[in-house]
């Protein structure tokens, strides 16, 4: 069998879509697939690091690895109404100044990269764990923050104050559903592995849309919040038909995403290819 070091996040997405194969209920043929979770800016760059074969990566990220890693069909999040939240820890506030700071959750993630698309110096960054952004914002040691997964949800009870929806932006300018992340993989693997391991993180994602509660359990042991609620929320936003099957208008967003990171100077302009299973 060959064996397949994989990365996948922690965010409820992740853990709702590969269920199956963390939990032994889905099969993956002809693979040996040694799963590992971690935050996704460590996975952005243990990807690069070559310590992954294949691994959910920011779409941001993989711009710097489009020549080495194909995109797989299924597993991304990707939509309309998904997008980071800007918050800020004082109400009516945005970016504005050099002595302001901003948390982002980490350099490579598409959350950092929108910041930067949509407010270029305007402040200080600094680039944190996810799960720091907002205790950090409720304790006024920060001025805004990028957050993301669970936290989108949960802000308003933090006291915490919507500066922008960034997500939004994103979506009246471009016109295309916003690409946030998705499973790549490493070319030298060939086209039969990568087939294999496309087939069976499909089959994985159709078993826990089938059976979406069952994978509760499998959720709320790596998640951040453990409301069924809440995470029933984050599945709903996160996973839709582009998770299965990014299509062409999937893949015309990766396009989108690659031009105005290359027009404003923070990717190379590489073309990410889809993986055609």
């Amino acid at each position: 069998m060959s064996r397949i070091r994989l990365g996948i996040s922690t965010c409820p997405n992740d853990t709702f879509a590969f269920h199956g194969l963390l939990t032994g209920a889905v099969a993956a043929d002809g693979l040996d697939l040694a799963i590992e979770l971690a935050d996704i800016e460590a996975l952005n760059e243990r990807m690069l690091g070559g310590e992954f074969d294949v691994c959910k990566v920011s779409f941001a990220a993989a711009l710097d690895m489009a020549r080495d890693v194909v995109v797989l069909p299924s597993g991304s999040a990707l939509g309309f109404g998904v997008g980071p939240l800007l918050l800020a820890a004082e109400v009516g506030r945005r970016p504005a100044a050099p002595e302001q700071l901003t948390l982002c959750p980490g350099a490579r993630t598409t959350a950092s990269l929108l910041f930067s698309l949509f407010y270029p110096g305007t402040t200080r960054v600094e680039q944190v764990v996810f799960s720091e952004i907002m205790p950090r914002l409720a304790a006024r040691t920060a001025d805004f923050g990028v957050c993301i997964h669970e936290g989108r949800f949960t802000w308003q009870a933090q006291g915490l104050h919507l500066a922008e929806d960034l997500g939004s932006r994103w979506e009246a300018e471009t016109v295309a559903p916003l690409p946030l992340g998705g499973i790549v993989a490493a070319r030298h693997l060939g086209s039969d592995s990568i087939a294999a391991v496309q087939r069976a993180i499909r089959d994985s994602l159709a078993r826990s849309l089938a059976d979406p509660a069952s994978a509760l359990p499998t959720m709320r042991r790596h998640a951040q919040e453990f409301d069924d609620r809440v995470l029933m929320q984050h599945v709903e936003m996160y996973v839709n038909d582009w998770t299965l099957d990014l299509g062409d208008t999937g893949r015309r967003a990766l396009a989108t995403l690659s031009s105005r990171a290359a027009a404003a100077g923070l990717a190379a302009g590489e073309r990410l290819d889809v993986f055609h299973a």
